[in-house]
């Protein structure tokens, strides 16, 4: 983490961390053990919840793609939990590794006609890649699914993640407490207790899909 080398001097409390532990941030989710806490996006456990909420919008799904930034370790860890659900679900798995945006779109001309929707793992190059991400989805008639809303705001076709608003409160209220005198090492990192299902039914005619009523009232949010 960019900010340790000051960790010792200034707390610091993260917001949205997709997977501390994982990603080295903490020594443990209970005690930090460090000057470091803060809120978990419970990423990777989610894994298995995308997988089913894509099921049912697509029930026919056999093959599963996977795009994750194998140059960041949380979204390894994303990477292994999905492959390992998928397979437990007799999906056929391909996976596509990035390490920089010029890999992007290389990617995908290896996928057309080989998939039949595509899981991107939460990162900020996948983040801050978004609109090329999802216009080359659409391009190679791939529905997606993504850990965030912001992916689907940039095209995708839904979501299934933590609440981020409600976690940066959250977070608020741990500098509130090491303001008055709390020591970061003693307070554990908490995981998000909010998600939202956003789905993008722009993207899902342009795919020629039709989302069933009952999925649509579940959503949190329905971008039209």
């Amino acid at each position: 983490m960019a900010a340790s080398p000051v960790s010792s001097v200034c707390p610091i409390v993260f917001g949205v961390a997709v997977d501390p532990l994982g990603g080295g941030l903490v020594a443990s989710l209970a005690h930090p053990g460090a000057n470091v806490t803060g809120l978990s996006v419970q990423s990777p456990d989610l894994a298995s919840k995308r997988i089913e909420l894509l099921r049912e919008v697509l029930p026919g799904l056999r093959r599963l793609a996977i795009l994750a930034n194998i140059g960041n370790p949380s979204a390894v860890s994303e990477l292994g939990q999905v492959e390992s659900t998928a397979r437990k679900l007799s999906l056929e798995v391909t996976t596509v590794e990035i390490r920089q945006v010029e890999d992007i779109a290389t990617r995908f001309e290896t996928l057309k006609g080989r998939v039949d929707a595509l899981y991107v793992c939460t990162d900020a190059l996948t983040v801050t890649n978004r609109l090329r991400i999802n216009t080359l989805a659409l391009g190679a008639h791939l529905p997606t699914i993504h850990g965030n809303r912001e992916n689907v705001e940039g095209g995708g076709l839904m979501s299934y993640g933590a609440n981020y608003p409600d976690l940066f409160r959250r977070a608020g209220d741990y500098v509130d407490k090491i303001l008055k005198g709390a020591k970061p090492a003693d307070l554990p990192v908490e995981q998000a207790t909010k998600f939202d299902l956003v789905i993008n039914l722009i993207a899902a005619k342009a795919l020629g899909l039709t989302i069933p009523e009952s999925f649509l009232l579940r959503a949190d949010e329905v971008r039209e």
